[in-house]
């Protein structure tokens, strides 16, 4: 399904972010991309829709290189790759439900989008999937009186609106507390299971990823040091991802 290629990213300042990276991902596939802050997580996964334009490499998404695809070739690719934030991305004085609906917005005319004018069925799916996540009661609200964790469902939600095939999760979790980081992480784990999403996750912590991933990857300093079952990280190979003084919790 997705297939990168001796990816390299380089940042101006001659700051390299990813080395060479090459790793597959298959359909149906919940991958957890891992490493400390500054490994290349992030860059990673923007790499793949061209949120960040990659140096060096090739990256193929069902058969289409995605690396030389025009921006229009890019609209309709990124139609069917859902992003998730970690900072929600919402836009927070509008309602809810509206920013649900932002990911039509590769879908519908682009003047109706601006009005806000959306089909009755995009507004019917919409407060589906935000009855998915548990807060359909909260579709008439604005975004920023929700909580953290009920505004990462908003986004979860969002990226649904696309119908996508695969989702792209950006450290998800990262700023919320354990409890809502797991019923986060049950919602992506749900898309995954029932709706065939691919998933590909980034995540600080290795008890999310024993609980959650098929399949882990790990970056150091942008270079891939694991790419395996995450029952296969050892002592050893903990500490190749994490550094040799590092401490191994859960």
């Amino acid at each position: 399904m997705l297939e990168v290629k001796n990816l390299s990213k380089v940042y101006d300042g001659d700051v390299q972010a990813l080395k060479n990276v090459s790793f597959t991902v298959n359909q149906g596939e919940f991958l957890a991309v891992i490493g400390l802050s500054g490994s290349g997580k992030s860059t990673l996964l923007r790499c793949i829709n061209r949120l960040i334009e990659p140096t060096e490499g090739q990256i193929l998404w069902k058969g289409q290189d995605v690396t030389a695809a025009s921006q229009d070739e890019m609209r309709r690719i990124r139609r069917k790759i859902g992003m998730v934030f970690q900072h929600f991305n919402l836009v927070s004085r509008s309602r809810v439900i509206t920013n649900v609906l932002a990911g039509r917005l590769g879908y519908v005319n682009p003047m109706m989008s601006a009005l806000n004018l959306f089909p009755k069925s995009d507004i019917e799916m919409a407060l589906a999937q935000l009855d998915r996540v548990g807060i359909m009661n909260q579709a008439y609200k604005r975004a920023d009186e929700l909580s953290g964790g009920q505004q990462q469902r908003v986004g979860i939600a969002r990226a649904m609106m696309q119908e996508p095939a695969m989702i792209l999760a950006d450290e998800p979790v990262a700023s919320l507390d354990p409890v809502l980081a797991h019923s986060i992480m049950q919602y992506l784990e749900k898309i995954n299971k029932e709706s065939g999403v691919t998933v590909l996750c980034s995540l600080h912590f290795l008890d999310l990823v024993h609980r959650y991933a098929d399949r882990a990857i790990a970056l150091n300093d942008g270079v891939l040091m694991f790419d395996g079952p995450p029952s296969e990280i050892d002592d050893e190979k903990f500490r190749e991802i994490y550094g040799k003084d590092a401490e191994r919790v859960g």
